[in-house]
């Protein structure tokens, strides 16, 4: 995460989306409708050659061409051995287009719907798919894309939202001291925990990010494809009461196992996670709030009702670290 501020997407204008995708030979019918995103901006448009098409202009300032390069190397690699993901697609060999300062890539549209997990069965599926994409993301290692770290993800974005002028100043200075507190609890978890094994993960693997078809689950939106532990990708899949989480552990991991090895020890992790996620998440909304798409997105960031809430939800979170994992039968 960077901080950027200025408005990059300024100049995206319909006809400038279809002149993009047109300057890779593809013929557009006209249709366009974009898509929600607030990182980067994604259309879906029509084609009289290519069917439906998925065009992602990807925010300037955030990865590196080869950062990108590996994002899409990782969803051809996972599509080639058959899962469920959308890759982009070659236009003279290069996945990654440029074109007035932005880049972009093209992915085919899915027909697909929202993911309902809580049909029977449905979570051993994504269990299943998360198996065989780990099996695949364990084999190798990346070169360029991040490292899932207490560092990048929790004190640095805490350092993001705290200089970013956004917090009135009572606010700002108990924000500084429950976060504080809250990151050292992260890092004494994290240090007793001791080595974590790192593999190519999705990354961001919230329902957002999970599509479903007649087969099952399609993960979607690689674009925080990372080096991490397993259970980064499966975490956000258990909610509820502690006898529900139970039952969806069991489901998610009985579905996994059947392609890949899964240490339940990093049961452990899954609050410090969701901690990071949770400071992550309003420093991303910092850096960003000058893109006008984010105050219309998130209008209420500012009011001091927010903050109250917010940071009792981290003070919350420090008793959750400090409690026992989750038991298992």
């Amino acid at each position: 995460m960077t901080g950027v501020t200025d408005r990059p997407f300024a100049n995206l204008s319909p006809d400038a989306v279809l002149a993009a995708v047109e300057a890779l030979g593809i013929q557009c019918d006209g249709r366009l409708f974009a898509l929600n995103s607030y990182e980067n901006r994604v259309y879906q448009v029509g084609s009289t050659d290519h069917g439906s098409l998925v065009c992602k202009f990807y925010r300037p300032g955030r990865w590196s061409d080869a950062q990108i390069l590996e994002e899409h190397a990782f969803a051809l690699e996972l599509a080639a051995a058959e899962l469920p993901v959308v890759a982009p697609q070659a236009f003279d060999g290069r996945t990654l287009q440029h074109c007035d300062g932005l880049r972009y890539a093209v992915f085919p549209r899915r027909s697909a719907r929202a993911a309902e997990l809580d049909v029977r069965g449905s979570l051993e599926l994504v269990g299943r798919s998360l198996g065989r994409l780990h099996a695949i993301g364990a084999r190798d290692r990346f070169a360029v894309r991040p490292v899932l770290g207490i560092e990048r993800l929790g004190w640095q974005a805490r350092e993001l939202l705290l200089g970013s002028e956004l917090l009135d100043e009572s606010i700002a200075a108990r924000y500084e001291e429950v976060s504080r507190e809250l990151l050292e609890a992260i890092d004494a978890a994290w240090t007793g925990f001791g080595p974590v094994s790192m593999i190519r993960i999705h990354g961001d693997c919230h329902l957002g990010n999970v599509l479903w078809d007649e087969h099952g689950p399609v993960f979607v939106d690689l674009d925080d494809c990372m080096r991490g532990p397993r259970i980064q990708d499966l975490w956000m899949f258990i909610a509820g009461s502690p006898d529900e989480r139970r039952g969806q552990w069991n489901e998610l991991a009985g579905g996994y196992r059947q392609f890949a090895d899964l240490d339940e020890a990093e049961i452990a992790l899954i609050e410090p996670l969701r901690a990071l996620r949770m400071i992550q998440h309003n420093a991303w909304i910092a850096a960003r709030w000058n893109d006008p798409a984010f105050p219309r997105a998130f209008p209420w960031f500012t009011s001091p009702g927010y903050w109250q809430e917010h940071l009792s939800d981290l003070w919350q979170q420090i008793e959750a670290i400090a409690a026992p994992p989750m038991a298992l039968p």
